[in-house]
């Protein structure tokens, strides 16, 4: 069976993720992920049994609702999107505004998970008053039924009896982590929470995530961040404190596309950081790979 991902978006992990899961520990009882968005991390896991139980979160709640129904109803979402889907043919454009509308009145999920399959480049965006305001993607017609029925099918089979659901900020749900689990932090990009993404209608305070990164290793709590990145010589984002004493890793993520639109080839490369409790339960070996967030 493939990974499956019922859940397209831009910024996904899902292509990173078995170079995650390389740096996560063995016996990991639950993984968080409070800022799941498409959850690509929690599915890679339950594929490759890297952890027992996986806790969910994200603060946009029609998106866990679209999760909920994912898992424990699957036959019905399944249903729905081959209706919605099939509505479209011929009048695709306008249909997309009707759906969008009223997904915005209603919030239900099934209309969330065509916006979600149809809008452009899967670069989901809300207005200021919390409406999905994304566009469609013209030149297609989203994922079709047949392919999303597996997806949805198959990941349901991996999830289930696996998985609590929440819609929280992220520091109500890390409040329950202990130094079994792992936390796996995918925040929004500095500057990009207001109309940056369907995951994150605010934006997040970077002083106050910091500090919440010191009480988890006052707790020795082990977690992996991606936080920030380079394209070329330009990097992006707040660095974070040497006294937080993470190992940082740079992931390559491929061609940058705005680089290409420029004429220029140079590939985006994403940084993961490691907490000090995860890189002791770390083979020796790997940790003299790493090298100190302070040295940056």
């Amino acid at each position: 069976m493939r990974l499956p991902h019922p859940i397209p978006y831009q910024g996904s992990k899902r292509n990173l993720a078995d170079k995650i899961l390389s740096y996560f520990p063995c016996n990991v009882n639950r993984l968080f992920e409070p800022f799941a968005g498409s959850a690509a991390i929690s599915i890679a896991s339950a594929y490759y049994y890297k952890a027992n139980h996986f806790v969910i979160n994200d603060i946009n709640e029609p998106l866990i609702q679209l999760w909920d129904k994912i898992i424990h109803h699957h036959e019905d979402l399944v249903s729905e999107y081959h209706y919605i889907w099939h509505n479209q043919i011929g009048r695709e454009e306008e249909y997309y505004y009707e759906i969008r509308e009223k997904f915005n009145t209603t919030q239900k999920p099934e209309y969330l998970l065509f916006l979600l399959a149809k809008c452009v480049k899967a670069a989901v965006r809300y207005n200021t008053n919390g409406e999905f305001n994304q566009s469609p993607d013209k030149r297609r017609l989203g994922r079709t039924p047949s392919n999303m029925k597996i997806a949805i099918i198959n990941v349901s089979q991996l999830l289930k009896n696996k998985v609590t659901f929440l819609a929280l900020g992220y520091e109500e749900v890390i409040k329950g982590a202990t130094e079994n689990d792992l936390i796996y932090f995918d925040p929004p990009y500095q500057g990009t929470g207001q109309n940056g993404g369907f995951r994150y209608k605010q934006d997040l305070n970077h002083d106050d995530f910091v500090l919440s990164l010191f009480e988890l290793n006052k707790k020795n709590i082990p977690f992996i961040l991606s936080y920030d990145g380079r394209t070329g010589e330009k990097h992006f984002g707040k660095p974070l404190p040497p006294a937080l004493n993470l190992a940082k890793i740079e992931l390559d993520a491929g061609r940058s596309s705005i680089a290409t639109l420029l004429n220029r080839v140079e590939n985006t490369y994403e940084a993961l950081y490691l907490s000090p409790s995860l890189m002791n339960k770390l083979p020796l070996k790997m940790e003299q790979t790493y090298f100190q967030t302070s040295l940056f």
